[in-house]
């Protein structure tokens, strides 16, 4: 009696750890299809972005010309930052072109949502045309915006002397110094800023219309609504396409590279363009690793400081 007691108890344990083992094995199982779906993306981004990264970080404590052997180089490319006008140049030139670009990107994608969110003849064929010079050909649209602000013959100075502006005082827009860097920038803001159009009106008609009923019960006029109701509920949006041009600003190289190759002398040469040069022209790779790494954490503390900012708001 008692052995068949003790027998009946023990015929549950083993089925308990059968169950409890197969659960493992349905988990390992999961987790290795799971795996197999990642592991190719991941391959590639460990292969030709993680790797090139970690590589990078230790490229910029060393003396390399991509072809002799690699020496220890210490702090010496750190050192030399502070030596390089050129990378001075660089520097102010990127803050400069952030600082000026991001707000007014900003407000001019916010303008043309708010426009083209209304109920307007000919509203989706002007979305289009306000978003195409993102998907253009950069090559393509570089060369007839050099050509529209051609200072002899360019269609922008041909108006500015219609208006009875003097010849002597015309911008020579990308071929002056002190006009290269407005031409960069107002390039770049036309470019961009018909994508963050895009993700305001997605954000515009995520807003709730009741808001808006309220607000006119209250009797709010429009610039109330757009100031009280408007700005704050496109606040996480606003945070978003702060974050995204902040950071595209920093590594600007594409339309510097197509309409000023930083010049004339250093007035559009920008910290990305400057690692080009000294990587690819100057092939000083480990020097050009220390500015990316420069870079790297300029962005990275930008990017930190918004997010806390956003946090506490």
């Amino acid at each position: 009696m008692a052995n068949s007691t003790v027998a009946a108890s023990d015929t549950p344990v083993p089925a308990r750890r059968r169950k409890v083992v197969s659960r493992r094995r349905r988990r390992v199982q999961d987790a290795l299809v799971a795996y197999s779906f990642i592991a190719p993306n991941f391959l590639g981004f460990a292969v030709f972005t993680l790797g090139p990264i970690l590589f990078a970080f230790v490229l910029a404590f060393m003396h390399w010309d991509g072809s002799n052997a690699i020496t220890f180089a210490g702090l010496d490319n750190f050192w030399r930052l502070f030596e390089d006008k050129a990378f001075k140049d660089a520097f102010w030139n990127t803050i400069v072109y952030t600082v000026v670009s991001v707000p007014v990107t900003l407000a001019c994608a916010l303008g043309l949502a708010i426009l083209l969110n209304q109920k307007i003849l000919g509203r989706d064929f002007f979305r289009t045309a306000m978003f195409f010079p993102y998907v253009a050909s950069l090559v393509a649209v570089a060369v007839v915006w050099n050509m529209i602000f051609n200072p002899e013959m360019g269609p922008v100075n041909m108006i500015l002397y219609t208006l009875g502006l003097d010849p002597q005082n015309m911008p020579g827009w990308a071929a002056d110094r002190h006009w290269a860097m407005v031409t960069v920038i107002l390039f770049g803001v036309w470019k961009s800023m018909g994508y963050f159009m895009v993700i305001y009106l997605a954000g515009l008609q995520g807003i709730n219309s009741e808001l808006y009923e309220a607000a006119d019960l209250d009797g709010a006029n429009a610039w109330q609504k757009f100031l009280y109701v408007t700005v704050p509920q496109l606040g996480p949006t606003t945070f978003f396409v702060t974050v995204m041009l902040t950071i595209q600003s920093f590594k600007v190289f594409d339309q510097i590279y197509m309409i000023t190759q930083g010049g004339p002398g250093t007035s559009t040469l920008v910290l990305v363009y400057h690692i080009y040069n000294e990587a690819f022209i100057s092939w000083d790779l480990g020097y050009s690793s220390m500015i990316a790494l420069v870079l790297f954490f300029l962005v990275l503390g930008v990017t930190v400081i918004q997010f806390r900012r956003q946090k506490e708001d």
